[in-house]
């Protein structure tokens, strides 16, 4: 079963099953809000992630995430959660520009 960390959220750490589930979908099934703008359409960049670990462990980048990274709003470590699935353990963190008023994030 992999797990999900997120650093900047105290290394809170996911462990879920399902591996067909996008990565927003296992932090919204375990009560992690999460911005998502366009309504996990991949439609926006505001449920991007930074992924520190494990980012060869996730599946191939959709045309939405080319299409953003191919415009600068991606970075090389950037992904969409609600685009992204992961297969294996992965270290994420919110990046500011979706950070929530309403969650105290950790350094």
């Amino acid at each position: 079963m992999p797990t999900i960390t997120i650093e900047n959220l105290n290394n809170k750490s996911i462990t879920y099953d399902d591996t067909n589930q996008t990565i927003l979908g296992v932090l919204h099934e375990n009560n992690i809000d999460w911005m998502h703008a366009c309504g996990a359409k991949g439609r926006c960049t505001t449920c991007k992630m930074i992924v520190h670990k494990g980012l060869t462990e996730m599946n191939k980048e959709t045309h939405f995430e080319k299409q953003y990274r191919s415009i600068g709003q991606l970075k090389p470590n950037e992904r969409l959660t609600c685009q992204s699935l992961a297969t294996k353990n992965i270290v994420i963190s919110v990046p500011e520009s979706s950070k929530m008023p309403h969650i105290n994030y950790s350094a």
